[in-house]
């Protein structure tokens, strides 16, 4: 089999690592209980939540303890895919963002920077820079810096280089402070990169050898790491916005989100990170505060639809999409905890369609699946996911599901998300499998693009159609609600007709804290910036 090139097979791998595990499928602990529930709507708030105490005059000392989703397993953005569900906010507390977003008024703001502004046709971003930042080694953080840092990212294909590479035409320090950033079409959400990976700047020293060092210009500085068992950052009394109230952050990495809420409970940790949707139904109503994220395409079936494959066949995968509903996925996975549905953006989103989803229908499943069998089609179809109890229930289901239309259908149950990762991305070795996207409710361009974009990497089933193409062009560079909305709905309208994956559902991700924490400020990507946090007596 024809593999792909090892650049682009190592963007596609980390891009493939970041899908699995912010999958909200992917957590190991919750298994099903065969009970099915009625599924509840309407139940969550996005956004801040919970009662937080007023805390009165911010303390010093002490260390916050992180029982975190993902372990990030290198400290450089080139490598570690920077979200909250992979590592991101121990990025962010040793490099700091760039830009950040306010997920309250939900817009990008300059946080590292001090501004940046656009050209009226979007394709020319000016950055300024805050006087008298310095890494943690002592050197200035400036224009030269900013420019060297995005270079290295894209040199060493950090993830989002698949955005920057062909959309990027040049970036450029016009002076000490000003960094111009020259795009070669308008790009409306391109502050959404400076929030993320390639907005982590490192300093020049930290890959100027062979050895990577993390060295940047945020408020933790690395201490020590032990991977699987934690990692302690330490305050940078030299933080730009102050020294740190923290002495430390410490990481651990629980496997099941549902040790993680017994940890928050009982005291152990501090903070903690939640997908799996019962854990996350349960720490709401238990009250606790923090931050709601909403992502849509959460839980989704990637049809592989590659020549030779069953997916190539549009009946094929219509029949898929008629025949699975998502209620009875979530209700034997999660107990009815979950978000199911089949919109691109779930009812619960401020960017739901008024264009209704192709729906449940197994007569007309039925239908499409015998014409194709007609053609010559034998109806065998190898479903792919995990071996953790979800996993193996979704499985379950899933195949049953199918196979009351007439599907024949294998599981190939993989425990390696490393395998998982070469079969889906790299070798393209299945016909469907488990997966998300996690389209933000902040910049939809940067996710959709990713997934049903004919020429990104991130893009595992080979889906190609020049209208979806052409409507994402659309997408990046829309500057009002209005146009982002009406392309949107464009794009749920092509999903219905060409089916380029199966939706199952949104996800809700919760970073929970204790009472008595405070300042810990949301960003893009459910990451969370700890400069100012602090723990109350």
């Amino acid at each position: 089999m024809k593999r792909a090139p090892r650049a682009r097979a190592r963007l596609a791998a980390v891009l493939a690592a970041a899908a699995l595990i912010t999958s909200a499928c992917a957590s190991p602990d919750d298994g099903a209980g065969g009970k099915e529930q009625k599924t509840e709507r309407g139940r969550y708030t996005f956004g801040s939540i919970g009662e937080q105490p007023k805390g009165g005059t911010p303390v010093r000392g002490g260390t916050l303890r992180f029982a975190d989703y993902g372990e990030a397993r290198s400290l450089s953005p080139a490598v570690t895919y920077a979200t909250g569900a992979s590592g991101g906010s121990a990025l962010a507390a040793v490099y700091d963002v760039l830009m950040r977003y306010d997920t309250a008024a939900k817009k990008y703001e300059p946080w590292l920077a001090k501004s940046l502004e656009s050209s009226a046709d979007l394709k020319t971003w000016t950055l300024k820079l805050r006087d008298g930042v310095t890494f943690s080694d002592g050197t200035p953080l400036n224009a030269e810096a900013v420019v060297g840092s995005i270079a290295w990212y894209q040199r060493n294909k950090g993830a989002d280089t698949a955005l920057l590479a062909p959309n990027v035409a040049k970036t450029e320090a016009t002076d000490d402070r000003t960094v111009v950033f020259t795009l070669r079409s308008a790009w409306a959400t391109f502050p959404a990169m400076l929030a993320q990976a390639p907005g982590m700047i490192v300093a020049p020293a930290a890959y100027a050898t062979k050895t990577f060092r993390p060295i940047g210009a945020g408020p933790f500085t690395l201490g020590s790491y032990a991977p699987q068992e934690e990692m302690v950052l330490k305050a940078n009394k030299k933080y730009w916005k102050g020294a740190p109230y923290l002495d430390a952050l410490r990481f651990t990495w629980p496997q099941a989100d549902r040790s993680k809420l017994e940890a928050l409970n009982d005291g152990t940790a501090d903070v903690t990170y939640m997908r799996s949707p019962d854990v996350v139904d349960d720490a709401v109503k238990e009250g606790h505060p923090g931050e709601l994220t909403l992502t849509g395409l959460g839980n989704m079936i990637t049809i592989n639809a590659r020549t030779g494959r069953p997916g190539s066949d549009l009946r094929v995968r219509k029949a898929m999409a008629l025949a699975l509903d998502p209620k009875l996925d979530t209700a034997r996975a999660y107990d009815g905890k979950g978000l199911p549905g089949q919109e691109v953006f779930p009812p619960e989103s401020r960017l739901h369609s008024s264009v209704k989803p192709l729906g449940v229908d197994l007569e007309q499943a039925e239908k499409l699946l015998a014409e194709a069998k007609k053609d010559g089609y034998d109806g065998k179809l190898t479903y792919m996911d995990g071996t953790d109890p979800v996993s193996r229930a979704k499985a379950v289901v899933t195949k049953a599901m199918l196979e009351r239309v007439g599907f024949k259908v294998k599981l190939d149950m993989v425990p390696s998300i490393a395998d998982r990762v070469a079969k889906t991305y790299v070798e393209h070795d299945f016909d469907i499998s488990r997966g998300a996207a996690s389209v933000s409710e902040s910049d939809p361009y940067h996710r959709l693009q990713s997934v049903l974009n004919s020429e990104s990497y991130g893009n595992p089933g080979g889906y190609a159609n020049k209208k979806m193409d052409a409507l994402l062009v659309e997408l990046q560079a829309a500057d009002s609600d209005a146009e982002t909305q009406r392309i949107l709905d464009d794009v749920q309208t092509l999903f219905n007709e060409d089916v380029p994956l199966v939706n199952l559902g949104a996800s809700a991700g919760f970073t929970a804290w204790g009472e008595n924490v405070h300042g810990i400020v949301p960003t893009d990507e459910y990451m969370a910036l700890f400069g100012e946090a602090w723990i109350s007596k």
